[in-house]
């Protein structure tokens, strides 16, 4: 009785080997580009852009104004103007420069926003395919160097559950 238990112990980890690994890739890439999130982020991170690009052309208008009166008065300026005159353009360029920096901050920033939740709705479809059709492994092929024949291309499974 003994011996019957210690062998069954020692077949139970076998069978549990011995089942069928299904494997399948996905196009990742194929797939996000093709999910309408995608270009509804592009066009707010776009939209973003240009109000940063309109704020900026005025700042540079305003830099320009300035260094062009300086330049056509600098010679009727008491020194005292003149320094004063010299640090408001430096002033608005200082201004400028921060404004382009926090502006690419917040563009970089507002990307992850709205790509965080795509990649997660990604991940989700990919994980409910993976779960409906019993694979083992759900792989990237462009992380590879090969793809087995054996692979079955999830792609389009994961397509029709985000409805592309």
């Amino acid at each position: 009785m003994k011996k019957l238990i210690v062998l069954l112990l020692m077949i139970l980890p076998l069978s549990a080997i011995a089942q069928e690994v299904k494997i399948a890739y996905v196009k990742t890439q194929e797939v996000f580009m093709a999910m309408p999130e995608v270009s509804e982020m592009e066009k707010k991170l776009a939209d973003l852009n240009e109000k940063y690009k309109g704020e900026l052309k005025l700042m540079q208008d305003e830099y320009q104004k300035k260094y062009a009166d300086f330049i056509q008065q600098q010679d009727s300026l008491t020194e005292n103007i003149k320094l004063r005159r010299m640090q408001e353009i430096q002033d608005i360029q200082t201004r400028m420069d921060n404004f382009v920096q926090m502006g690419q901050q917040d563009v970089q920033k507002q990307q992850q926003d709205l790509l965080i939740p795509i990649q997660q709705k990604l991940q989700d479809a990919i994980k409910a395919v993976g779960d409906e059709k019993g694979y083992t492994y759900i792989i990237d092929p462009a992380a590879l160097l090969y793809t087995g024949s054996n692979a079955v291309d999830a792609t389009p499974f994961v397509r029709t559950k985000l409805g592309l």
